[in-house]
Formats: C-alpha cells, sequence, structure tokens
C-alpha cells in the first residue's frame, strides 16, 4: 500500500505534467476537476455578496494573498 508522502510525490508529477502539456484555461480545469468539493460555494459567495461591498471583498481576498488583475 502507498503511503501518503508516496501519492503526493504522484499527484505532483501529474500535475506538473498537466501544466506543461495543457494550455492556461485547460490546466485550470483540469485543477478543478481534481480539486475536493466540499460545501455549496455559490451559495456562500451569495451570502458574502449580500452583506459586503465589492471593496471589501476585494481586502479580503487580500488578506489571503489571492492575486488580483486589473
Amino acid at each position: 500500500m502507498a503511503t501518503k508522502s508516496e501519492d503526493v510525490k504522484v499527484l505532483e508529477k501529474v500535475a506538473s505534467m498537466a501544466k506543461r502539456e495543457l494550455d492556461p484555461v485547460e490546466y485550470a480545469r483540469f485543477l478543478e476537476l481534481i480539486t475536493p468539493k466540499t460545501g455549496n460555494s455559490t451559495k456562500e459567495l451569495r451570502e458574502i455578496r449580500d452583506v459586503e461591498s465589492y471593496e471589501e471583498i476585494i481586502e479580503r481576498l487580500k488578506k489571503v494573498n489571492v492575486r488580483i488583475l486589473p
């Protein structure tokens, strides 16, 4: 049975190959496909949007180091 560190190495290798072989849109789609889903992000985003301004949301994202492009 594989250890967690061996699993991580395989995932890193696959992600590296995908990054090399896929264009940026395909790579983003790949990452979305392999990322575990929890909760209801649409509902959560609507709840935040209903109580915070656009500027507050941008500031919240900057605090967690999200890169904001113009």
